[in-house]
C-alpha cells in the first residue's frame, strides 16, 4: 500500500513541476500553450541520451532544460510578434512534429522500441546508512515544515484581508454589491491542506525508512517541487513578474510603459519550457523507460485541467490542483471493483466496465465537474477573478 501511494506522489509531484511551466507561460503571461508536452519530450529524451553516454545526472537534466528552453527560443521568435492563436496553432504541431521524429529517427531516440536501461538518480543506493536515512527524512521533515509554515502565514494573512474587507463593508452606509463572505472556503482549503500534509509527510517518512528506488526518487522530485515553486513565487512577486502579469491583460499597455513586450514574453516562454523539459527527466526517470507513444497531447491537456482547476495565475492553485487531479483518478481507478460490489446488492446494475469505457467515463467525468467549476467559480479554487479580468 505504501509503495502505490509513494507513486502516486511521485506522479503528482512530476505534474505539478510540469504544470507549473504552464502556469508561468499562460497563468502569468497570456501564451496559449497547446503544445506543452514538446518541452517535456525533449527533456526527458535529452537527459536519458546524455545520461546513456557517461553525462553526470544532474548535468544531463540542465541540459535537457536547457534544449527545452532552446525549443521555446525556436517557437518564440517566429510566433510571438504574431497574435496569440498563432502560438497556440504552431506549439500544438511542433508537439506532433517533435513526437515523430522521435518515432522515426531510430538512430537517436531507438524509435518505437524506446530507450531503457538508463542511469537512474539515487538508483545505485540499494541500503542507504543510518545516517543516510536521517539525512533523508531530515530533507523531507524540513520541506514539509517550511510549507507548513507558509501556509499557515498564508492562512492568516487571508483572514486579516477578509477581517479588513468586512469592516470595510460594515462602514459603508448603502453597500452597492455586498458579496458573501469567502473565509470559510478559505478556512476548509487550509484545513484539507493541512490534513493532505500531514498524510503525505506520514507516507513519506515510512517509505525513506523502509528506503527503495522509489523513496528516494519521492524525495528527489518534491524538492524540486518545492525549490522551483520558491524561485517561481519569488520572481513573480518581482517586478519582472509584474511586468508578465501586465502583458497578460493589456500587453499595449505595458509596451507603451517602455516594456520590451517580446523579449519578456521569450523569457515566459523559454523558463517554463526548462520547467517542462526538467519534469520530463522525472517522468522518464519514473517509467524507467519511454518511448514516443508516452508522449501523446492529452498529456498537455492534463496540464491545462490542472492549471484551471486550482486557478490560473496562482502557483499554490497549480500545485493543489495536480494533487486533486491524481486523487481522482487514484480513486476512481478501483471503480470496476466498487461496480462489481453495487452488482451484488443491485442485480440491475452492470457487473463490470472495460478499459476503454471506464477511460471515457474518467475523462466525462473530470469535464463535468470542470464545467461545474467554471460556473460556480471560474477562477479556479485559488485564482483571482480581478487579476484574470473574468469579470470584465
Amino acid at each position: 500500500m505504501v509503495g502505490y501511494l509513494v507513486s502516486l506522489i511521485i506522479s503528482t509531484a512530476i505534474y505539478a513541476l510540469f504544470s507549473l511551466g504552464l502556469n508561468l507561460q499562460w497563468g502569468y503571461t497570456g501564451l496559449l500553450n497547446f503544445g506543452h508536452v514538446a518541452f517535456m519530450t525533449v527533456g526527458a529524451y535529452t537527459t536519458v541520451l546524455l545520461s546513456l553516454n557517461e553525462v553526470p545526472l544532474a548535468i544531463a537534466t540542465l541540459m535537457g532544460g536547457a534544449v527545452a528552453a532552446l525549443l521555446g527560443l525556436i517557437l518564440g521568435t517566429t510566433t510571438l510578434r504574431l497574435r496569440e492563436d498563432y502560438l497556440s496553432i504552431v506549439t500544438i504541431g511542433a508537439s506532433e512534429v517533435i513526437r515523430l521524429i522521435a518515432l522515426n529517427e531510430e538512430w537517436l531516440t531507438r524509435g518505437s522500441l524506446g530507450v531503457a536501461n538508463f542511469p537512474l538518480p539515487l538508483g545505485t543506493i540499494t541500503q542507504p546508512t543510518i545516517g543516510s536515512k536521517i539525512a533523508m527524512i531530515a530533507l523531507w521533515t524540513g520541506i514539509f515544515g517550511i510549507s507548513g509554515w507558509n501556509l499557515w502565514k498564508w492562512a492568516r494573512r487571508t483572514s486579516k484581508s477578509e477581517l479588513a474587507q468586512s469592516s470595510t463593508r460594515e462602514s459603508m452606509p448603502t453597500p452597492i454589491s455586498p458579496e458573501p463572505p469567502a473565509q470559510a472556503p478559505r478556512f476548509l482549503v487550509s484545513l484539507a491542506a493541512t490534513g493532505l500534509g500531514l498524510l503525505i509527510y506520514g507516507i513519506g517518512i515510512s517509505a525513506l525508512y523502509d528506503y527503495s528506488y522509489k523513496a528516494g526518487l519521492m524525495l528527489v522530485v518534491v524538492t524540486v517541487v518545492a525549490l522551483t515553486y520558491w524561485r517561481l513565487e519569488v520572481s513573480v512577486k518581482a517586478p519582472w513578474g509584474r511586468v508578465l502579469k501586465s502583458i497578460r491583460e493589456d500587453e499595449e499597455v505595458a509596451r507603451a510603459l517602455g516594456k520590451n513586450v517580446f523579449w519578456y514574453k521569450l523569457q515566459s516562454l523559454m523558463l517554463g519550457g526548462a520547467i517542462a523539459g526538467i519534469a520530463g527527466a522525472f517522468y522518464a526517470w519514473n517509467l524507467t523507460f519511454i518511448n514516443p507513444d508516452g508522449f501523446i497531447p492529452l498529456i498537455t491537456f492534463q496540464a491545462w485541467i490542472i492549471v484551471v482547476l486550482g486557478g490560473a495565475g496562482n502557483n499554490a492553485g497549480t500545485i493543489l490542483g495536480a494533487i486533486i487531479y491524481w486523487a481522482y483518478f487514484s480513486a476512481t481507478r478501483f471503480l470496476p471493483e466498487f461496480l462489481q460490489a453495487l452488482h451484488s446488492a443491485i442485480p440491475l446494475l452492470p457487473a463490470s466496465i472495460d478499459d476503454a469505457r471506464l477511460g471515457a467515463f474518467r475523462i466525462m467525468v473530470i469535464g463535468l465537474l470542470l464545467i461545474i467549476l467554471m460556473m460556480a467559480r471560474p477562477q479556479g479554487i485559488l485564482g483571482k477573478k480581478e487579476e484574470l479580468t473574468l469579470g470584465r
